[in-house]
């Protein structure tokens, strides 16, 4: 093959892959890329991409094969592949289902039905069955291809096998769960026509295989605004069983509801919802993560953990799954006999525990570039621009001598971010503003400033479903948010989103926040995404991390000085004057 040294990529034989962002073909070979490769570092002119085990594996389970990915090498680098690579992504690629679970046949009925372990290779068998990991959770040796396994041991099992690299394809089957039907309303309880999109219902589709073996469990990944709750709702109408949805909040579970209820023909006592404000179980019934982990003391179990056996639940839905907490992923292990969607914007998870998603929901079977979403009109255009501000002179000594856990917050509430606040509001006082941010004191200062509503973790719910319908309405343009505003936010008029301070380097919060803007807006106007970072200290240094997750979506974004703003806005005053 002739390779061409006008290609964007130098493919490397420690699977890392940099890439031009200048180079004309840049766009085109990011988004061939990224189905399979992890973007690790994006300065302004190289970024590198790796290719991991598990992002290999998450290709594979969505059906691209390691001959489609080294082609994908092949055409748009710069020079011949290193020896080793091809035989490399091959054999990786090739681990995924070498070994399956199956269900195992009694021929008596039994439920649960045990499951086996079954691996081909037969050295690979022997050599996996004496791994420590995993001989704990192997039975009786059936034949020379399979053991017996304990259908408790099922997601353990999984867990124990991907931890040593070979990740086993799950075709034991489900239980079918409680028989409750529900469909699709062609004119919503609204008033207002609805269909699914061509992608949610490819999605949806895609998850279910028809009730075969090899769907119903996954992760379906789709930027926020995109419809992912579209997605769950039409798996359901698919599943037709009684359906149990996790979610990140109160806001999150309501949204749920209204949306079950406006597109599907389920009653409203249908529809409950088990949180920390009431206790409700219906055929569907709606949970937060919260109320789940909730005890009243460390040493004791979860309480809440039993709503998983108060129904004979046909699907979980897991909302925001990169959010997943810990000790949810114990008892997802234990109901691996289940249908699980996951539904997220990123799979990136701060805590490192993508291959726990992997194992226990499952692998991802859907992928839609934001950019893609953007170029067909579902999600509003968007431009990103960090605005950098320098520490003023009286706390610059402050944050020079003070303890390097504490340098983050001071350089995260820097005071010279409100005046650029200031002229962003300014700029945009006709646009939806939100202002996003991690301190609650940073936050009721803008509040005060700006005479603007803000909203915490401290508003009740009923304040708070108030002036996110007076913003709906207009009668209130700008809002102040505390971490409450990641998620589950129905604001589809916000066009503007300010960010003065974040979690350290969090690319799911970018995600999240981000999305929060890219409802499609009646009029197509353009989202503004401002993030303002205090220069030359560690804050800077995260929001590098943070905007890896813009990169990976295919957005550029601009870097302002905030002091050339200000100065800029002074002279716009002075002339007008």
């Amino acid at each position: 093959m002739q390779y061409d040294p006008t290609n964007p990529l130098i493919v490397q034989g420690d699977r890392s892959i940099l890439v031009e962002v200048d180079n004309p073909k840049y766009a085109e070979a990011r988004d061939a890329l990224a189905p399979f490769a992890e973007l690790e570092k994006s300065p302004e002119h190289i970024h590198t991409y790796r290719l991991s085990p598990l992002s290999l594996w998450n290709a594979a389970a969505a059906g691209l094969s390691a001959e489609a990915m080294i082609e994908v090498l092949r055409r748009y680098s710069k020079f011949p592949l290193p020896g080793n690579l091809a035989p490399d992504i091959t054999e990786l690629v090739s681990r995924y289902g070498r070994v399956r679970l199956e269900k195992y046949d009694t021929g008596d009925g039994s439920e649960p039905a045990p499951l086996r372990f079954v691996c081909n290779d037969v050295p690979l068998l022997e050599e996996l069955a004496r791994q420590p990991k995993i001989k704990i959770y192997l039975d009786k040796r059936l034949d020379k291809t399979s053991y017996l396994v304990e259908p408790g041991f099922r997601g353990v099992l999984k867990l124990a096998l991907i931890g040593v690299g070979y990740p086993a394809e799950d075709l034991a089957g489900y239980t079918e769960g409680a028989a409750h039907p529900m469909k699709l309303r062609s004119v919503a309880r609204s008033g207002l026509p609805f269909h699914v999109r061509d992608y949610q219902r490819e999605a949806g589709e895609i998850f279910y295989a028809g009730g075969d073996v090899r769907g119903g469990s996954g992760v379906i990944v789709l930027p926020c605004g995109a419809g992912k709750t579209i997605v769950g709702i039409s798996a359901m109408c698919m599943i037709q069983r009684k359906t149990l949805v996790l979610t990140t909040g109160i806001t999150s579970v309501k949204q749920w509801r209204r949306e079950i209820l406006d597109k599907t023909d389920l009653p409203d006592s249908d529809v409950a919802e088990y949180t920390g404000e009431v206790k409700e179980i219906a055929p569907v019934t709606l949970a937060t993560y919260q109320i789940l982990t909730h005890r009243n003391d460390k040493t004791e179990e979860y309480p809440h953990f039993e709503l998983f056996n108060k129904q004979d639940w046909g699907l979980i839905i897991y909302d925001e799954v990169h959010l997943l907490p810990a000790p949810v992923f114990r008892v997802t292990a234990q109901i691996q006999a289940r249908r699980r969607l996951g539904l997220t914007a990123t799979l990136v998870r701060e805590d490192g525990r993508e291959a726990d998603v992997f194992s226990l929901i499952g692998p991802k079977k859907y992928d839609v570039p934001w950019r893609e979403l953007e170029s067909r009109g579902w999600i509003a255009e968007a431009t990103c621009c960090e605005i950098r501000v320098a520490l003023p002179e009286q706390q610059r000594m402050e944050y020079a001598v003070a303890e390097w856990r504490n340098k983050y917050r001071l350089a995260s509430e820097n005071p010279g971010k409100n005046d650029i606040v200031a002229v962003l509001l300014e700029r945009y006082k006709d646009s939806r503003v939100l202002i996003i941010g991690q301190y609650l004191k940073q936050l009721r200062e803008l509040s005060r400033r700006f005479d603007i509503p803000l909203v915490t973790g401290q508003t009740s719910n009923s304040e708070r479903e108030q002036l996110y319908e007076q913003f709906r309405q207009g009668q209130i343009r700008h809002i102040v948010l505390s971490k409450v505003g990641n998620f589950a936010l129905d604001l589809p008029d916000a066009n503007v989103l300010i960010q003065v301070s974040g979690t350290f380097g969090s690319r799911q919060e970018e995600a999240q926040r981000l999305g929060r803007i890219l409802r499609p807006k009646t009029g197509g106007e353009v989202a503004h995404f401002y993030t303002l970072v205090t220069r030359d200290t560690r804050e800077q240094d995260f929001a590098h991390h943070r905007q890896l997750f813009l990169t990976e979506q295919g957005y550029s974004y601009q870097i302002l000085d905030g002091a050339e703003l200000l100065e800029e806005q002074n002279r716009l005053r002075r002339s007008a004057c």
